[in-house]
């Protein structure tokens, strides 16, 4: 009697292991698609120089500029990457004012709805200091540069958009960025 009590409960462990309430669980379906959007005329497409990267570009220069400005579409997966507001408070955080005063007070924010997605941008100008590759400990010092960001939440998981340049050269392409922006579909 023992065995069977035994190897039932061996039985109904077993069908409950690593499900709650002892239901099985399905798995859930990834849902399928991916975000569309449109090159803006004028941008250079370059090969993305990382798995996470989607689309890359260089934004060409005006003149007396001494840099291109580029722009950079990620994605890491489903539920990664971070959250909206922490990726919008690391952008931000990536420039620093001259008069020393708080990024996140001259930043502008906006959340809007773009073929049914969730999109929030930041726009920020000042000195931009971000690490020039991750973990290198090596930072940009470029004063009078400008960051557009922008997260596109979709049901495969949020993208993150990062466009940096000199002021000029980004004021140069400023509308184009925005219809960038706009033109994200997910299908």
């Amino acid at each position: 009697m023992l065995r069977q009590i035994a190897i039932a409960l061996l039985i109904v462990f077993a069908g409950c292991h690593g499900s709650r309430g002892g239901l099985a669980q399905q798995p859930t379906p990834s849902p399928s698609g991916t975000l569309k959007l449109s090159n803006p005329a004028g941008w250079t497409e370059e090969k993305p120089s990382s798995a996470s990267r989607v689309a890359q570009y260089k934004l060409p220069k005006v003149a007396d500029d001494g840099e291109d400005g580029t722009a950079v579409l990620y994605f890491f997966g489903q539920g990664q990457g971070g959250g909206t507001a922490a990726n919008i408070e690391r952008w931000v955080n990536q420039m620093q004012q001259p008069d020393g005063s708080a990024s996140k007070d001259k930043a502008k924010e906006e959340t809007l709805t773009v073929n049914g997605l969730k999109v929030t941008t930041v726009d920020v100008s000042g000195t931009y200091t971000a690490e020039m590759a991750p973990g290198s400990g090596t930072f940009h010092n470029n004063a009078k540069w400008r960051l557009r960001a922008a997260v596109i939440e979709t049901p495969k998981g949020s993208y993150y958009m990062k466009v940096v340049g000199p002021e000029r050269t980004m004021a140069k392409w400023d509308s184009s960025i925005t219809e960038f922006i706009k033109s994200v579909e997910f299908k």
